[in-house]
């Protein structure tokens, strides 16, 4: 069976745990994941100055499909970077169409919102991003530390980065795979 493949878009602004530690979570589980630029392979300016060096260009990304998983960290300026771009509207639209797994964080759902993906769904956020995303009933709103609808993965915030990388896993992987990777971990979740 090939690996299953991740593409993490990351973009100016972007929280730096929900970029990293999704990430981290998804390669012990065996996944081949592609941090990928939204501007180019430059390195990123996160959100609280921490600079990340993306593996390629979004650009070139999109020449290496498909992907198992699309996921947003969010970060409210990163967020929004992802909110404003075409070419984020048309990855996720192609992965939609296909329902393949879509996973944001945080304030990252509000692309979805922005590129008008995922409507009718329940969906997850930052508390400070709901009143955004709840703005003209598209979405179920949900509590839930992380929430799964189908093929969306939507999570609260930094401190729900393991969970959501290793909802992650489970979706691709099952939850065998995923209780391996938590294990030596030492999460309390």
């Amino acid at each position: 069976m090939a690996a299953k493949r991740a593409l993490v878009i990351l973009a100016k602004g972007a929280e730096e745990m929900e970029t990293v530690i999704p990430t981290d979570v998804m390669r012990r589980a065996g996944i081949v994941v592609t941090v990928a630029g939204l501007t180019g392979k430059d390195p990123v300016q996160c959100s609280r100055d921490v600079v990340i060096c993306p593996d390629t260009s979004l650009e070139e990304a999109r020449t290496k499909g498909p992907y198992d998983v699309i996921v947003l960290p969010g970060g409210n300026l990163g967020a929004q970077n992802l909110s404003e771009s075409p070419s984020v509207k048309d990855i996720l639209q192609e992965q939609d169409a296909k329902k393949g797994l879509i996973a944001a964080i945080c304030a990252g759902p509000t692309a979805l919102l922005a590129h008008g993906i995922g409507f009718g769904r329940s969906v997850t956020t930052h508390p400070l991003a709901k009143d955004k995303m709840m703005n003209g009933d598209h979405y179920k709103y949900s509590e839930n530390r992380v929430e799964r609808d189908g093929h969306f993965i939507t999570s609260r915030g930094p401190g729900t980065s393991f969970e959501f990388g290793l909802f992650i896993v489970e979706a691709l992987l099952g939850k065998e795979v995923a209780a391996q990777v938590q294990a030596p971990l030492i999460l309390n979740c």
